[in-house]
């Protein structure tokens, strides 16, 4: 019997010292389960992705030095963990088995993806032999995340002799990854007929978060473990030879409860690594910064989270109130800061400017400026991060206010259409009442002028969302969305404001990915461009 211990573990990107201390607790974990390996995820060593401190060589030699350290401290625990590789003046994504406090054997990662947030090509180079060692009688090979998506690495690795196939990843989250992953490993097993250890990480690295949700397949596909979602874990999965023994099996969670915990740990990841003491938001009393509220509060603590609501002459009464009850719900400290006198002083200074010109969008974006300020001002102040609360199909439609609800540290829903924003909040509900009901059923409004909602502008959510996605997501023409049964008006409006609102969306915060397109890294589109199709 064999016992390999998966590190679902949450390394930083650039602490080395610390991810060496991560692997090493991670394998005295799995010495005290009795493991006689121990699995970590890709790039373990570094925190993935590095980004351009790849094209560093003092990072590889820092990468080099703590590798060696990490193998002369593993006190008798094999392991397998990746980390990056200079040979010969060639960079290399690589994993390497440590055993007998040395490095025994190194894999180069053969398949270097360069779509979506992937970029590897820009950095490495590629490896083309497999590598395989035993241990207790049994054959293991290595592939890289990459690698198991493409057909010729397991293969090479079971014409080396291997009889189970280790795959450390950096695999990030998005929203149905999971059975992608499952379709991709099975493909594999049904070429080589290997068995199939998938390590991933979990943590948050910027925009993107990694779910872990590590699984061990059989020779015929069948899961025979699967770790939990958004958890740090070592688990013990045993092997009989080359057949993995059946052992425990996560609850699978909704897609509202996996979203959810990914833009929480996105929240804590990215003020933690950071090292900022806490977040402050802008309380509207509509459901995006309800939403974002009950986030960072179950991220982060209701004692690190402060909310301001900044009340214009616009200012509908039950905003106010559904405000200052969500707040005492949830226990975190709550300020009012009136906007009227600052907003009177500035279209006082601008009457000479706007003189004899109809009040228009120049006076609502203004509410929305001051707002920013106040906040970066106490963000500055207090040094709490400012925590946007604008959605994706804002975002997509230029529906936001550039150095106004846009300005701020981090856009915690940045990739939550509006009509998800709302099942999110209500599924933040079922778990306990947090967010005021008035708020979910109201019409969604900016209240910049009098009587305002979006729909005075906007088609409906639920109309604009799915074009959104079919454009986006999709890559659909105009022509092919109206095809889908959307009325030509509606699709034209919304992919022209897609276009002419590129530049917005480059001056916005970084924010969590939890769809396969994301208005981040993974969305390219030129500001400056005349094409229509």
């Amino acid at each position: 019997m064999i016992r390999i211990a998966i590190a679902q573990i949450n390394p930083v990107v650039g602490d080395m010292d610390g991810n060496v201390r991560l692997i090493l607790a991670a394998a005295g974990q799995a010495k005290q389960l009795g493991a006689d390996l121990l699995l970590a995820p890709e790039l373990a060593v570094t925190g993935y992705p590095p980004e351009d401190l790849l094209l560093r060589d003092g990072f590889y030699r820092a990468a080099d030095r703590a590798l060696h350290e990490l193998a002369g401290k593993l006190a008798g625990m094999p392991t397998v963990v990746g980390h990056p590789q200079l040979i010969d003046g060639r960079r290399y994504n690589a994993a390497s088995l440590l055993r007998d406090g040395r490095v025994e054997t190194t894999y180069l990662k053969h398949h270097l993806p360069n779509s979506e947030v992937f970029d590897e090509e820009r950095y490495f180079s590629a490896g083309n032999e497999p590598r395989v060692f035993e241990l207790k009688g049994t054959r293991f090979g290595i592939n890289i995340c990459e690698d198991v998506w493409q057909p010729s690495p397991a293969t090479r690795a079971r014409d080396a002799g291997a009889q189970v196939l280790l795959v450390p990843n950096g695999s990030p989250y998005h929203l149905n990854k999971q059975g992608t992953r499952y379709d991709v490993v099975r493909a594999r097993i049904t070429e080589t007929g290997l068995p199939v250890v998938f390590c991933n990480m979990v943590g948050g690295q910027d925009e993107l978060v990694f779910d872990g949700a590590s699984f061990v397949m059989d020779g015929a596909g069948t899961i025979t473990t699967q770790l939990a979602k958004f958890e740090n874990a070592v688990a013990i999965v045993e092997f009989d030879g080359a057949k993995p023994v059946p052992g425990e099996i996560a609850a699978p969670l909704s897609l509202e409860a996996e979203v959810y915990r990914a833009l929480c740990m996105g929240v804590k990841d990215y003020l933690g690594k950071n090292g900022f003491p806490g977040a402050i938001l802008g309380l509207s009393g509509g459901v995006d910064s309800a939403l974002t509220l009950a986030i960072a509060c179950d991220a982060l603590g209701a004692g690190q989270v402060r909310a301001l609501m900044m009340p214009s002459q616009y200012t509908a009464d039950i905003s106010w109130l559904d405000s200052r009850d969500m707040v005492k719900r949830l226990g975190v400290r709550y300020d009012e800061i009136a906007i009227r006198p600052l907003y009177e002083a500035f279209i006082t200074s601008l009457a000479q400017e706007f003189r004899g010109r109809a009040a228009d969008t120049t006076e609502e974006n203004l509410q929305a400026r001051i707002r920013g300020t106040l906040l970066m001002a106490l963000s500055n102040k207090y040094g709490s991060i400012v925590l946007t609360t604008g959605n994706k199909s804002e975002m997509a439609v230029g529906y936001s206010t550039l150095y106004g609800d846009m300005a701020g540290g981090f856009a915690v829903i940045k990739d939550i259409a509006k009509t998800l924003v709302y099942r999110l909040a209500r599924y933040r509900n079922s778990v306990s009442e947090v967010i005021p009901e008035r708020i979910l059923t109201r019409a969604p409004s900016a209240e910049l002028r009098p009587d305002q909602t979006d729909q005075d502008s906007l088609p409906a959510y639920e109309v604009l969302d799915a074009i959104m996605e079919a454009y986006t997501e999709h890559n659909l023409s105009t022509a092919e969305i109206v095809a889908l049964g959307h009325e030509e008006s509606d699709v034209k409006k919304v992919v022209r404001l897609i276009r002419l609102n590129e530049y917005k969306r480059r001056q916005a915060p970084v924010g969590i990915r939890i769809t396969p397109r994301a208005f981040g890294r993974d969305w390219r589109y030129p500001i400056t461009s005349r094409y229509t199709d």
